[in-house]
């Protein structure tokens, strides 16, 4: 992979819902995104970034039929020659032009597509949603075609701490006729271990939301972590291992055995939970109870063991003989 590209457009809708187009050289605001954006602001996806081969390709296949499509066209902020921002992992740093340069910080690849853009309305598709990426800027500063764009190696006054979500699954809290407690408990309990809380999401009993869900926390943030808690039990609404198999692509079944196992010491109750632990893509996945007590209890059970699955994921872990003894901290390796 090259490690080295330039800025071929800069580009901005100054409205939501209307097409970008090329400001040739902008401001990128720190915390913020490019000056003037409409779609800029206080949230993880402040620049959009997109490949300028990516959309050569595409405009090969509309010129066969008539069509071609100019910079801003696919809602970028920035198009890239040389880097495909898209087959980067979430986390890569970018610097534009050099030391002194603005950063950026890739937060998620690819986009749902809730309300289908003016490309797609023309032509039908559009690559967007599935080889588009965004970013936060970490530091900001000016920027122009033909700067160029450096995969910036980890920087330690920017660590990348591990990043988690949370999803509630209630039909009731979902329809506000009760308070969420297991979530807040959860949230506070990973934010008090140094994670980055995310996302947090409450949702109802079933396996649909639940399931698009897990695949666009794991596959477009590429979270280190997702916690779900309820819907783990016997009733005929308690569907949460059923949405979560069916994401999976392997399982760890010894985090959901240590929670049953630890949990019968406390209720024989513990032996009908059906709660499962998987991996999708880099992403740990773990079932937990709907009690805020049980939550935690089972958080007692595994929260220092999961630091070094998640190294292992982002493959930051080469010789596991010679790591920390469990229990140690290993977010600082």
């Amino acid at each position: 992979m090259k490690t080295e590209g330039k800025i071929c457009a800069v580009c901005i809708s100054e409205k939501r819902g209307i097409q970008k187009h090329n400001i040739r050289s902008g401001v990128l605001l720190k915390d913020w995104g490019l000056e003037g954006d409409a779609h800029a602001g206080n949230w993880h996806r402040q620049v959009s970034l997109l490949s300028r081969e990516r959309i050569d390709e595409f405009n090969r296949e509309l010129r066969a039929v008539g069509m071609e499509l100019s910079e801003g066209d696919f809602g970028e902020n920035l198009q890239i020659d040389g880097i495909d921002p898209g087959q980067l992992p979430v986390g890569t740093l970018l610097r534009i032009r050099g030391e002194e340069g603005p950063l950026l910080r890739i937060s998620q690849i690819g986009k749902d597509c809730h309300s289908h853009c003016a490309i797609f309305e023309k032509v039908g598709k559009c690559i967007m949603p599935k080889v588009g990426a965004f970013s936060e800027v970490l530091e900001g500063g000016n920027v122009s075609g033909g700067d160029p764009v450096f995969i910036e190696r980890a920087l330690e006054r920017y660590p990348f701490p591990f990043q988690a979500a949370v999803i509630t699954l209630s039909d009731s809290a979902s329809a506000g006729r009760r308070e969420d407690l297991s979530g807040p408990k959860i949230s506070e309990r990973l934010t008090e271990n140094g994670y980055q809380l995310r996302e947090t999401l409450l949702l109802p009993d079933g396996r649909e939301a639940l399931e698009k869900a897990l695949i666009r926390l794991a596959d477009q943030r590429q979270l280190d972590l997702i916690l779900t808690s309820g819907g783990t039990g016997c009733g005929i609404h308690d569907l949460t291992p059923e949405a979560t198999l069916a994401v999976a692509d392997r399982i760890v079944p010894g985090i959901a055995e240590a929670m049953r196992a630890g949990s019968m010491a406390i209720t024989k109750h513990a032996m009908l939970s059906r709660a499962v632990s998987v991996i999708r893509g880099k992403t740990l996945i773990i079932n937990l109870p709907g009690s805020p007590k049980a939550c935690m209890e089972c958080m007692d059970i595994f929260m220092d063991a999961i630091p070094h699955a998640i190294h292992l994921l982002r493959d930051e872990v080469r010789d596991c003989a010679r790591e920390p003894e469990l229990g140690a901290d290993l977010r600082t390796i």
